[in-house]
């Protein structure tokens, strides 16, 4: 349990299950696999997918699944953001890739002969290092150092309890599975520092880098671009890009996806719906301004975020709030428009509070014992600080807020309206150096002011929202209107026409949703809907879905494209490969313009009296780009070659942007000024141990087994 709680939610509690996991982190992969997973096993139909032929078991990777999302919900809300049904796909995703790293690092650790002793691991978890989660609850808040003996000792008794109830059983599953993933995390450190020392850089490729870089080339050149050639003028044929497409399968090779066009009805609040909310608040405004039990009237009324203290202003961050300010005390402000609802604000009272505080408590909760042996308790602790104990042993010995026990009990640099209302009207509104007993929901507390920061005013408002929603009416407009729209589609062909002919005229936009993949639960500009994937997915080329519900629209969707997993499709690839195709047959169009290359005056006359450009100081080291010439390795790399210094090159040289005739001037070289080869060496080296040991990166050792792996994903058939 924890006092700090979300000012939007005085009535949540902080569960036995929730303390376990702010023990242990969120990190969740069932620990119980660990002994079998490499086996793979299961049929095909009870797997989910399979990397090197291994399968991930259906059952277990749902179980998964289930706990990861839980955890992130739990996050979400710890952190005030709000949970939505994108979690699912997330916590999907973060299993599906979790499993696919374990599988493919399993044959590499086993034939390195990767392993964590149990010593190993005790001091991963205990430690001077040990893992962030532990040490911010175990870190002696007089020393600052970590007690890893404490912390092994709270474990081996957590794990030691008899499981008498569900949240036990799932406290120790947790940590054991988090086990499971701090020592995956090892093996995987040891596999990639194993790689990224194995670096090297030879001496001489150094020396070669520093003999290219000294070099400078002088050229003088013709040239004609591409552009001069009109797009319109060249012809790419289906089967030119097909054939291009399979010369290069590796670099045009897509996964699996559709795309759809879709017509959406809009089923959001009308303008009626609009001023109906508007009304309603208006109509509740008389009964919130004489009503004598705030609380009770909003609980009436659905609200269940009352926050019954004071806040500070500066803190305060809604809309209209300078009008709420100056708003009399006992009065209400509104209704006003606050995003989707009409909010009445009433203001309660106003008063001078500091903006943040520095606070100690001892909590005795009244969660395992009734509230008068809790009373009893803390007011024997108070006796005893008054007389001269130690508030830090006491707070070692007796507290029962685990957010602060290890810490002296103390919560630095609180802001108004962290904590429970109570306790934030006692620490932000009596001066420093008090000292009393404050009841909460929690338990009793003994608190003592430490310090303040700021001045201002702090206001204690309570918001009734009536929130604007679509009424029946309008919903049955946008179903219908969908239904109707449907109906008269039976195809894609109908679906166009349909569109065109009717609805296009009273307002419609037809739209496309391109690039769908069958594990999505989300489509940009859509929403959040798995059904809806899946129906896309069960839909034959050209057919009309049914009318979907997504967020606050109707959908009616066609099915226009399906990608295999594969080669891309001429049609997906065109735009790509037409570029360059089409540049090639420019140049040799231009090449036949040129004709035999005998001198550059030559060239340039047959190009129409273009004019000789010099380039005279190219270097390896720019990247084969030049201010003049731009990114054009070919004529780079002709230039430094030594074979045709003095000479113009025979072929015209077909660049990115266009045609060149080069001829090599001279090629000299300049000093070296990179520094030793030594220093040299060793900074190459440690870059790209760099590179190799970000995940991000290019290098990184499982991204490159992931690229060389055969994973078969089946999540979007299953899931």
């Amino acid at each position: 349990m924890s006092i700090i709680q979300d000012i939007r939610d005085k009535y949540a509690k902080v569960t036995v299950v929730l303390i376990a996991l702010a023990l242990i982190g969120f990190i969740l992969t069932d620990y119980f696999q660990s002994q079998g997973r490499s086996q793979g096993g299961g049929s095909s139909a009870s797997s989910v997918g399979s990397v090197n032929g291994r399968n991930i078991k259906f059952d277990e990777f749902l179980a998964k699944s289930e706990m990861t999302k839980n955890n992130l919900k739990a996050q979400a809300e710890q952190q005030g953001f709000p949970v939505s049904a994108a979690l699912d796909q997330q916590a999907y995703d973060q299993t599906w890739n979790d499993e696919v790293k374990k599988l493919l690092l399993e044959d590499e650790l086993d034939n390195l002969g990767i392993q964590v002793t149990k010593k190993e691991m005790g001091d991963v978890l205990y430690g001077p290092n040990g893992p962030q989660d532990l040490k911010s609850q175990f870190t002696d808040s007089a020393t600052g150092q970590y007690n890893g003996a404490r912390a092994k000792q709270a474990v081996d008794e957590m794990l030691k309890a008899k499981e008498t109830s569900p949240e036990i059983r799932e406290r120790k599953l947790s940590f054991l599975n988090y086990i499971d993933q701090l020592e995956q995390q090892r093996k995987t450190d040891k596999y990639v520092s194993l790689l990224a020392n194995s670096t090297n850089v030879p001496r001489w490729y150094v020396e070669k880098q520093n003999a290219d870089a000294s070099m400078m080339a002088k050229v003088s050149y013709v040239s004609e671009t591409y552009a001069s050639i009109p797009d319109s003028s060249i012809k790419i044929e289906d089967k030119e890009i097909a054939d291009y497409i399979n010369k290069h399968k590796d670099v045009y090779k897509q996964g699996e996806s559709r795309t759809i066009s879709y017509v959406a009805f809009s089923a959001a609040p009308s303008t009626v719906d609009t001023t109906a909310a508007n009304s309603k608040a208006t109509v509740l405004k008389a009964e919130f301004d004489t009503t004598a039990e705030v609380q009770t009237f909003l609980l009436n009324q659905g609200v269940n975020n009352y926050y019954p203290g004071y806040i500070s202003g500066k803190t305060i961050q809604i809309a209209g709030k300078d009008s709420i300010f100056r708003t009399p005390v006992g009065s209400i402000y509104g209704p006003y428009l606050d995003g989707g609802s009409y909010v009445l604000a009433k203001m309660e009272g106003v008063k001078q509070m500091a903006d943040t505080a520095k606070v100690r408590h001892i909590l005795i909760s009244t969660q395992t014992r009734d509230s008068a042996t809790a009373y009893k308790l803390i007011d024997s602790l108070r006796t005893a600080i008054a007389k001269g104990s130690n508030f830090d042993s006491l707070t070692a010995q007796f507290s029962e807020d685990p957010g602060s026990k290890d810490k002296g009990g103390v919560y630095e640099n609180v802001f108004s309206g962290q904590m429970t209302p109570l306790f934030n009207d006692y620490i932000f509104l009596n001066p420093v150096g008090s000292k009393g007993i404050v009841k909460t929901d929690f338990g009793y507390h003994y608190i003592e002011i430490l310090s303040q920061k700021g001045n201002g005013p702090g206001y204690k408002i309570a918001y009734l929202p009536t929130k604007i929603t679509a009424s029946k009416e309008t919903e049955d407009i946008a179903m219908e209107n969908a239904m109707k729209f449907s109906g008269e589609s039976k195809d894609a062909k109908a679906f166009d026409a349909n569109y065109e002919k009717t609805w296009k005229a009273k307002g419609y936009n037809k739209l496309i949703a391109p690039g769908i993949s069958p594990t999505a639960s989300e489509i940009q500009n859509l929403g959040i809907s798995r059904m809806f994937v899946k129906s896309i997915y069960d839909a034959s080329l050209g057919e009309v879905l049914k009318p979907e519900s997504i967020d606050d629209k109707y959908v009616v969707a066609t099915v226009t494209d399906i990608q295999k997993e594969g080669p891309m499709s001429v049609a997906s690839a065109r735009q790509y490969v037409e570029p360059m195709l089409r540049n090639k047959k420019k140049a040799e169009m231009l090449k036949q313009k040129i004709g035999k290359v005998t001198t550059l005056e030559a060239a340039a006359t047959a190009l129409g009296g273009k004019q000789i450009v010099m380039a005279d100081s190219l270097r390896i080291e720019g990247g084969s780009s030049n201010a003049a010439l731009g990114y054009e390795p070919k004529v780079f790399g002709a230039a430094f070659n030594q074979a045709n210094k003095g000479k113009v090159i025979s072929e015209p040289l077909a660049g990115v942007n266009g045609v060149y005739v080069v001829r090599v001037e001279d090629i000299t070289t300049t000093p070296v000024t990179n520094g030793d080869v030594a220093s040299q060496r060793k900074a190459q080296e440690q870059q790209m141990r760099q590179q190799v040991g970000n995940p991000q990166g290019r290098y990184y050792p499982i991204n490159t087994l992931r690229f060389a792996a055969n994973i078969k994903d089946k999540r979007g058939k299953l899931l």
